[in-house]
């Protein structure tokens, strides 16, 4: 019993100790503000959790407690591994903004450190001042690292942004990117091009399951949109392209979808086309290359954007424009932590989410595991990658069924039913799900002036 109050009394002091050193430090002696984040993400045992390798505190190795620890771990580092945050933190890196959103969302519920941890690790709760000073860092951190200049002040933290209705790009090479883009020369057999799959007059996507390529052969993954897919942080469900010249790069040499066997010979055919490749050349004195090719490409697409939308407007201030159920369903799309991985200009594309968070995606699917269903484990062929996915974006959603990276939901709100359980573990009602849909029908976006359609619907 003096062993258990003594080491109480320690608990207690240094508890103490880091409380006095987070808010009551006098001015001069004050943290930076990055080392005041850090300071509450260590103290409150995120690392204890939210990490690959995780310091198991001396209570792990009971036989009850013990099982309840690994546990939270486990579930802890399979929905965020905080790491990468502390170690921005640590060396002046920038901090990502699905980690910004994630931090921000369970200190305002209060959920984080879990209530079993503080109480035997006092001072690692979440204090009023605490909670004060984080909230305060995640503001004015987002508008520095990812400032919302065309949201209105009070709009101005949310952690989705409106597009801008242009970005600066290089004109002829737009010109040159949108003829190979509709080029059926880049598949060997003259039948499929960058379009066939992505048109642009389908919303970006050909609304099939599964998209096919040459000789009729059918790939193993749902074709994302390619309108937008300038904002993702690498391309793919996967992430194996790190940019949109890296993803065009793709599909040409795919055996399923385009066919050729290199880019020279892909070369070879665009050069026998004398008017254009002088044309090209005057863009690239190089001509044909595998690098050009694809650089006119991304310079393209980096074109095919959807800005003012219903609800960029309604975030540029027009509060009139949404009905009061899209905005109940924005309110409960942030509720229900969909706003924490789907942020910034394209709602989503910032991270890699594990497919059933909360429950059995693929056991209750019922079908066999295929190779494409691995996902970012394909590439990094880690245990913790497995059905994890780049996040897709969820502007013009309503126009790019079916979804997920297996297109196996039809609907929007067969989507959004399932990403309610197996994400966060909730049945929503009727009427959540119904105003969710509502909301992200808000979404739709315009190009080149104009509503964005789909001539499939």
């Amino acid at each position: 019993m003096k062993k258990k109050i003594i080491l109480a009394a320690l608990l207690i002091a240094a508890g103490a100790v880091a409380v006095y050193r987070l808010v009551n430090q006098a001015p001069s002696e004050s943290l930076a503000a990055n080392e005041r984040m850090l300071a509450i993400l260590t103290d409150g045992g995120c690392m204890e959790c939210h990490s690959a390798n995780p310091k198991l505190p001396f209570y792990a190795n009971f036989p009850i407690a013990g099982k309840v620890v690994k546990e939270d771990i486990e579930k802890g580092y399979r929905e965020f591994d905080v790491e990468p945050m502390v170690t921005a933190l640590k060396n002046g890196e920038k901090v990502g903004e699905v980690d910004l959103a994630k931090v921000e969302k369970v200190i305002k519920d209060g959920t984080m450190p879990l209530a079993k941890y503080y109480l035997v690790h006092w001072g690692s709760s979440m204090t009023g001042k605490k909670t004060e000073i984080a909230l305060d860092w995640v503001k004015n951190y987002r508008a520095q690292a990812y400032p919302n200049t065309l949201a209105a002040a009070e709009f101005a933290n949310e952690p989705i942004r409106p597009i801008h209705d242009s970005i600066p790009v290089d004109i002829r090479k737009v010109i040159l990117g949108d003829m190979l883009f509709h080029d059926t020369r880049l598949s060997i057999d003259n039948t499929v091009s960058c379009a066939t799959c992505h048109a642009l007059n389908t919303a970006g996507v050909d609304n099939k399951r599964f998209s096919e390529g040459v000789d009729g052969q059918v790939g193993g993954v749902n074709a994302p949109t390619v309108f937008n897919a300038h904002y993702n942080f690498v391309q793919f469900w996967d992430g194996r392209a790190a940019t949109l010249a890296a993803q065009a790069g793709g599909p040409p040499l795919n055996p399923i979808e385009m066919g050729h066997k290199s880019f020279d010979d892909i070369c070879k055919v665009l050069s026998e086309d004398k008017a254009f490749e002088k044309a090209f050349m005057e863009v690239y004195p190089e001509g044909f290359t595998q690098e050009t090719i694809t650089d006119a490409i991304q310079e393209f697409e980096r074109t095919l954007i959807t800005p003012n939308s219903k609800f960029d407007k309604y975030l540029k201030g027009d509060k009139n424009i949404l009905t009061a159920e899209e905005i109940n369903g924005y309110e409960l799309f942030k509720e229900y932590n969909c706003a924490t991985c789907h942020v910034g200009e394209n709602l989503g594309g910032q991270s890699y989410e594990l497919m059933g968070v909360r429950a059995d995606y693929f056991g209750d699917r019922g079908t066999e595991i295929t190779f494409e269903d691995h996902g970012r484990n394909k590439e990094t062929k880690t245990e913790r990658d497995m059905h994890r996915f780049k996040v897709p974006g969820l502007r013009n959603i309503e126009l790019t069924g079916p979804y997920y990276h297996d297109g196996t939901k039809k609907t929007l709100e067969e989507a959004v039913n399932d990403m309610a359980k197996y994400e966060v573990g909730i049945t929503l009602t009727e009427t959540e799900t119904a105003n969710i849909v509502k909301f992200l029908k808000t979404l739709t976006g315009e190009y080149k002036g104009k509503t964005l359609t789909n001539d499939n619907m």
